[in-house]
């Protein structure tokens, strides 16, 4: 007599059929054994006859020990013609799995135009109909493990969750405080996939949107700006700061004269900055009359100027810079 039983020690086995290998030739009178977190599946001659649940039963085949196969040897040789094969399935709780866009996904931002977002997470997943997932997923093979399934659903989730960003969202800013209400969404767009093929959702979450790394100097830099704030203001005491600079790094000797210089520069700077500033964002009414103005150069070597005695920041020169070179 046979008895049947299987322990995964592992906790990763979602289906293991018993036999696994060899021919499927369960004996009549063979004891079947179902822990709580299992059922068992039985085939008999190519179909479900029985789906067990947690128990100790005895199976009935057609595989009569010694007697049957004595006499099915003379038309059939060493092999029965009565199949019978049993598939435990775990009915655990496969917790943990991780997910994550391989691809970035394509995203329209209206305050970044055109984003690359990367996605990862975990989710847990549940057996609910061991027949549909023998059936569908499983089918004959052997032994079957969350990790075989996990690709597929990665794909599944990707697309859901394609789906839900881009009906939900308008600019990746918002996302990250948001992440509850993505992992909602996707798990629920989900749920209906996994209970096609015999599973059911336990948890779904979202643990980091991201975009590339350009992107996000982007965004530090408004960040940066919006917290400068009034840029009139931020100018004057830029100004001044340069100012005080000049005074400290003039000689023992020469502090009259770097006092002196401070305080040209103090009456000067306004109308410098000024005067280039506007020269950089606006059009000059001189250039319209057919009068000689500034070149785009020499508005460059201005803000250069500028740049060099520390009253403009790179970021700011580079902007300007930008919108000087698009007149050339």
């Amino acid at each position: 007599m046979e008895v049947l039983e299987f322990l995964d020690n592992s906790g990763s086995v979602m289906v293991k059929r018993v036999p696994d290998a060899g021919p499927a030739e369960i004996k009549w009178g063979a004891q079947l054994t179902v822990r709580e977190s299992q059922e068992a599946v039985f085939f008999k001659d190519g179909h479900i006859v029985e789906i067990f649940k947690a128990g100790r039963y005895m199976l009935e085949t057609m595989n009569i020990p010694l007697i049957g196969k004595w006499v099915t040897s003379f038309g059939y040789g060493p092999d029965s013609p009565f199949r019978a094969e049993v598939y435990f399935v775990s009915k655990k709780l496969f917790t943990n799995l991780k997910w994550g866009t391989q691809e970035p996904i394509l995203f329209r931002d209206t305050d970044l135009k055109m984003v690359r977002v990367r996605s990862f997470g975990i989710f847990s997943i549940q057996i609910a109909d061991a027949r549909t997932f023998v059936n569908q997923i499983v089918g004959t093979i052997g032994l079957y493990r969350d990790e075989d399934i996990a690709g597929y659903l990665r794909n599944i989730i990707v697309s859901k969750l394609s789906t839900v960003l881009g009906n939900t969202f308008k600019t990746v800013l918002d996302m990250p405080s948001s992440l509850d209400q993505i992992s909602a969404a996707v798990g629920e767009a989900i749920r209906n996939d996994l209970l096609n093929i015999g599973l059911t959702l336990h948890d779904f979450y979202v643990n980091s949107v991201s975009v590339p790394e350009e992107v996000q100097k982007m965004v530090d830099e408004r960040s940066r700006m919006s917290a400068i704030g009034n840029m009139d203001e931020f100018m004057k005491y830029k100004m001044a700061m340069s100012i005080e600079n000049v005074a400290l790094n003039e000689g023992t000797g020469g502090q009259t004269m770097g006092a002196g210089m401070g305080l040209g520069m103090g009456f000067m700077m306004p109308q410098i900055v000024q005067q280039t500033m506007a020269a950089a964002v606006t059009p000059n009414p001189a250039a319209v009359t057919g009068q000689q103005t500034a070149s785009p150069i020499e508005k460059l070597k201005e803000l250069k100027s500028l740049l060099d005695l520390g009253i403009l920041t790179q970021t700011e020169f580079e902007q300007k810079k930008i919108k000087l070179l698009e007149l050339i």
